[in-house]
């Protein structure tokens, strides 16, 4: 596994654990991923995928909402929610070329995710990029 796949796995797990525990501390999360992650700038890089997420929910989720026909950011697994809303902060807000961002949230649906996980992120994701691109 890469370094950077290893910030966004930690990353995904960190909005995971504050999904599920709203109330747990930014200053705690930061503490667990630089216990977790030796190498500064690898720490960094998961901190602000983690961080940008958070910071940009609203507009991230409304466009999920906006691609997802059918589907509220309520209705979706938990996984697959955060999962979406990291690849969709990484390809609004940081250099990371689409593919990656979208093969690294596909296999980390396959890692974390059920069975139709990878499928769902890849199709949501894929509208997200292609919307982007639209808007530019």
């Amino acid at each position: 596994m890469s370094k950077r796949s290893k910030a966004r796995e930690l990353a995904l797990q960190m909005l995971f654990l504050v999904d599920m525990n709203p109330d747990v501390d930014g200053d705690a999360i930061l503490h667990m991923i630089q216990d977790r992650i030796d190498d500064p700038e690898v720490s960094r890089f998961s901190w602000q995928l983690f961080s940008g997420t958070q910071s940009h929910t609203e507009e991230i989720d409304a466009a999920i909402t906006a691609v997802a026909k059918n589907w509220s950011i309520k209705r979706m697994a938990p996984t697959d929610r955060n999962l979406l809303r990291l690849g969709c902060f990484e390809l609004q807000h940081l250099d990371t070329p689409s593919s990656v961002v979208i093969n690294e949230a596909i296999d980390l649906a396959k890692k974390f995710g059920a069975e139709n996980s990878a499928s769902f992120v890849n199709g949501i994701l894929d509208q997200l990029k292609t919307s982007d691109q639209a808007k530019n």
